[in-house]
Formats: structure tokens, C-alpha cells, sequence
């Protein structure tokens, strides 16, 4: 798939990044997909928090909720996240609820660049509809859950230092305005 082309320009920015860069949002925003994207054209490494939460907890997310509950999944997820945040500079994808969390997010804060990859319900809904993945959708109506998480996780996603709007873009066109973003980021950061 062809990336929308990156003026040198925009290039030249962002190779000040410093920090890691962290994908939050709910659950099919787009963090992952876009995440790897985004990590191949700045040529950094993509590291996704859930697939490294179950290689360290040796099971499935799904399979950590059932037995244990989520307490101790958020447990896991704030000693799993913190591990990731340190270097070298990367592209992390979050779990829907790590950002929520306040140990995690004063961890983000202090230590990374935050983007809101921000979507509306009846994307999230489309894009949810086929996965088995995500234990808090394992119910008759997904988009019920889906909307009481918005409620609940929207303001606080707006903490994030970057807000990007994820609708109906392909993923490279995602890519490109997160990229627009976060030079436009570093470029305030600089000159603060």
C-alpha cells in the first residue's frame, strides 16, 4: 500500500522525535494498524501493549479477564506499559482502557508524546463488529458498550497532547495527519 508522500520538509521535523510516541483511543480506532504504518515510515520500531501484555502474562487478554479479572489485568498493563515506555524511541499501541488509568497516564505524561487516534461511534462499531478479541464487546449489543465507553473514556482521552480524528481516512492517510500533527507538536515544544 503506497504511503501518501512525506514532504522532506515534514521529515526533516520529525526527526527531533525524542520520545516515544503513544496511540490511544478505544478499541478499533485504528491504533494498531495505523501504529505499524506510522512506525514503518518514521522507521522507528511498533511495539502493540497488549500483544506484549500477553507474552509477559504467557495468555490471552481475554483468558487474563476471565481468571483473574480486570484489576489484575490493569496491574500487568501499567508494569507492561512502563516498561515499554523506556528507550528506545518507539511507536506504542495502547490497550482502549490503559490510557484511563491514572498510573498509566501520569506514566504517558511524563515520558511520551500522547495521540488520540479519536473515532465516532459507527466507526468503532464497524470496525469491532468482527473481532472476538475484546472481552468487554462479548455482549448482545456492542454499540451500547461501545457509547457508555465514549462517555466514560472521551474526556479523558482529551487529555492527550495530540488529538487526530480517525473516520473514514485509509490508513496512510492517517499516517500523514499524524505525522502533519506531531511536527506541528514538536515544533510548538521547540519553540516554547
Amino acid at each position: 500500500m503506497a504511503q501518501p508522500p512525506l514532504g522532506s520538509d515534514l521529515l526533516y521535523s520529525l526527526a527531533s522525535l525524542d520520545r516515544t510516541v503513544v496511540l490511544v483511543g478505544l478499541m478499533g480506532a485504528g491504533k494498531t494498524r495505523v501504529g505499524s504504518q506510522l512506525a514503518r515510515v518514521l522507521g522507528l520500531p511498533f511495539v502493540d501493549s497488549d500483544h506484549e501484555i500477553e507474552k509477559a502474562a504467557g495468555m490471552r487478554i481475554t483468558d487474563i479477564f476471565d481468571l483473574y479479572g480486570e484489576p489484575a489485568f490493569r496491574e500487568v498493563e501499567l508494569k507492561v506499559i512502563d516498561r515499554l515506555l523506556q528507550p528506545p524511541v518507539k511507536i506504542l499501541a495502547t490497550g482502549g482502557g490503559a490510557f484511563i488509568q491514572d498510573g498509566v497516564r501520569t506514566l504517558i505524561k511524563s515520558q511520551a508524546i500522547s495521540i488520540w487516534l479519536k473515532a465516532d461511534l459507527e466507526t468503532l462499531v464497524t470496525r469491532t463488529a468482527r473481532s472476538t478479541a475484546r472481552p468487554l464487546l462479548q455482549t448482545e449489543n456492542p454499540a451500547v458498550v461501545l457509547d457508555v465507553l465514549m462517555q466514560r473514556r472521551y474526556p479523558v482521552y482529551a487529555e492527550a497532547d495530540i488529538v487526530v480524528e480517525s473516520a473514514d481516512q485509509t490508513p496512510a492517510e492517517m499516517v500523514k495527519m499524524i505525522c502533519e500533527a506531531l511536527a506541528n507538536h514538536l515544533d510548538a515544544r521547540h519553540s516554547s
